[in-house]
């Protein structure tokens, strides 16, 4: 947070919904009203698909032969398989590329016959040395080696030098992407494509995962490799809900929308995480102090987790967390999870430092008129660490509400990661600039909310100056500061365990089902406002026979100290107040707590 920086006042909107589909949800359900007012109004208003989001299945998995390429490239693995043929595995450094490379590569392995093990190699870059995407040189050494199969998991589709290196070696090339393709040129020449966002595929859920996207291929292996029922039924009851463990912790890091088959993986790979019965995984879990004996959160998942798994990636070699989920060796496990974990510690110090300069440089872009400019940050150092470079993007994002693109230094090349706001696609921004000239990138890809890029160093002005150009006239103020969505109105009197309890029936939450925001109109303070740190406020709220506490964090934009000082709230203060509703279970606290989102006066008759 910039000291400082106030948020404006915002509007509030309540989507209507309607009442007579609020009380057939009530009806089929027995959830309270505020929870059937949520669904509805995310458009889950009939029995059959309320029922469906409150019990997601195996079955609501897709086909994955729906997919563009699949049936050719199971062929090809099989082939592979019964001729010993060795295969590498092309993965990547971040959570979704080192879990789908451990995905794949169990999957391939578990589909050998006995007494004649499959060949699976793996190759996980490095992301100072090589950085993102296939690289020839790895093709070329694989060839040298023997590998007759290369198989990209959460990369290559826009791999179009690798793939014509690939064939001139003779190697023969499957890609497994969610990225989105190049609208100019298609998908790179290979044996198979599988990637839900190209043209021409016909599953019907586009929003995948890379890791997603190699257990649909693995999850077609292996019941391609099924001889019998019987084998095919264990596969289905036990292999694909143990697989859907890794799946689900991709899909949470990698922020892809959690809905549709995304929840389904998320809210099923969560319930079995209750039991992480591989070494590696229950080592990664204790170290991250997250108890093994019920399911982690989303949240528990995205910020005790993925941090540590991505550390690898970020402050050394990655390959180490495959080894982490493919070692037996519960000695080696523990050892390999406490140096992620350390690795995370040394990824928190690099972090922190460069955000005390980043932070430097946005006051003084915000200046004496105390807001930002609407345009998308470009901020650059050669001092930052490039393993950084994306957390450093969001940090901006959060504090300014702008987009932001971070760069380092290195060799006369610029190496850099973005990070976006809601209506505005960053990869297309980045595809408008380049196109100026064709000439600004060394190469570029990602999505609307993230991207990576590299550049020559002399080039960041003018994609500095492009950037403003382009964004500038696109971040409008409706943009900037959208109205506060809020889900449904509620009285203190509704707000209870057995409440909390439908509200956790609802989760996870994040990207596509973002956790629901409440309101409550006229609420009293029983006490003055307490400060925390400095920077928070803890108000306190009178509900007749109960009491809650609701706590405001200054970030994203929010300074709550500021905001409670200029409306001068104090005991007996009445406000409307939006908010998250959370549940505390400790020692010293347990029941219901609230986590402002927004407060504004209560309207006076």
């Amino acid at each position: 947070m910039v000291s400082g920086q106030v948020e404006a006042e915002r509007e509030w909107i309540t989507h209507s919904t309607d009442e007579a589909a609020v009380e057939r949800v009530c009806a089929a359900t027995g959830c309270p009203r505020g929870i059937a007012r949520l669904l509805v109004s995310r458009g889950f208003a009939d029995e059959a698909s309320v029922r469906a989001f409150f019990s997601p299945s195996l079955s609501d998995l897709h086909d994955p032969m729906r997919l563009l390429g699949m049936q050719t490239a199971v062929e090809r693995i099989q082939r592979a398989v019964r001729d010993r043929e060795p295969i590498l595995i092309y993965g990547d450094y971040d959570v979704d590329g080192t879990t789908a490379t451990v995905l794949l590569k169990t999957a391939i392995e578990l589909c050998a016959p006995k007494g004649s093990p499959a060949d699976v190699r793996y190759h996980v870059p490095h992301r100072i040395r090589e950085g993102y995407g296939m690289r020839t040189g790895v093709l070329a050494d694989a060839s040298t080696a023997g590998v007759r199969l290369v198989i990209s998991v959460d990369t290559g589709i826009r791999a179009f030098e690798a793939a014509t290196e690939a064939k001139a070696l003779g190697l023969d090339l499957i890609v497994t992407d969610h990225h989105l393709p190049d609208d100019a040129q298609g998908v790179p020449e290979a044996v198979a494509v599988i990637n839900p966002a190209q043209p021409n595929c016909e599953y019907p859920f586009k929003s995948l995962c890379g890791a997603a996207v190699a257990f649909k291929l693995a999850h077609a292996i292996l019941r391609a490799s099924c001889a019998s029922d019987a084998e095919r039924d264990r596969l289905e009851r036990m292999l694909v809900p143990s697989f859907l463990k890794l799946v689900a912790i991709a899909t949470i890091a990698d922020s892809v929308p959690l809905e549709g088959e995304n929840r389904v993986i998320a809210s099923l790979g969560l319930h079995e995480l209750r039991n992480p019965v591989q070494t590696g995984l229950r080592a990664l879990m204790e170290v991250a102090q997250i108890p093994t004996d019920r399911p982690p959160t989303a949240t528990e998942v995205g910020f005790r987790i993925a941090p540590r798994i991505n550390a690898a990636g970020r402050m050394d070699v990655a390959s180490d967390v495959v080894e982490l989920f493919l070692t037996r060796d519960a000695g080696r496990a523990r050892e390999l999870a406490e140096k992620l974990n350390r690795l995370n510690e040394d990824r928190k110090a690099t972090e922190t430092n460069a955000l005390e300069a980043i932070d430097e440089r946005l006051s003084a872009i915000r200046g004496k008129e105390n807001h930002f400019p609407s345009t998308c940050f470009v901020l650059d150092d050669a001092e930052w660490h490039r393993g950084v470079l994306g957390i450093l993007a969001s940090r901006i994002v959060d504090r300014t509400g702008r987009p932001a693109l971070v760069l380092t230094h290195e060799d006369g090349q610029a190496h850099g990661s973005g990070r976006s706001i809601e209506g505005y696609h960053l990869l297309d921004a980045l595809t408008s600039t380049h196109n100026e000239d064709g000439s600004l990138f060394t190469r570029f890809g990602g999505h609307a909310h993230a991207v990576g890029f590299s550049l020559p160093s002399e080039n960041v002005a003018a994609l500095r100056e492009r950037m403003e150009r382009h964004s500038a006239p696109r971040l409008s103020q409706e943009l900037l500061a959208p109205p506060l969505e809020c889900d449904a109105e509620l009285d203190v009197e509704e707000l209870n365990m057995q409440f909390h309890e439908w509200l956790e029936r609802c989760a996870p939450f994040g990207i596509g089902n973002r956790e629901p925001i409440f309101y409550t109109r006229s609420v009293l303070l029983s006490g003055n406002v307490r400060t925390i740190k400095e920077r928070h406020v803890c108000l306190e709220i009178d509900a007749g026979n109960s009491r809650f506490s609701a706590l405001g964090w200054s970030r994203a934009g929010k300074l709550w100290t500021e905001t409670c000082r200029k409306m001068e709230l104090a005991a007996g203060s009445r406000v409307d107040i939006a908010y998250h509703l959370r549940a505390k279970n400790n020692a010293w606290h347990q029941g219901l707590e609230l986590e402002l989102v927004d407060v504004r006066p209560a309207a006076t008759d």
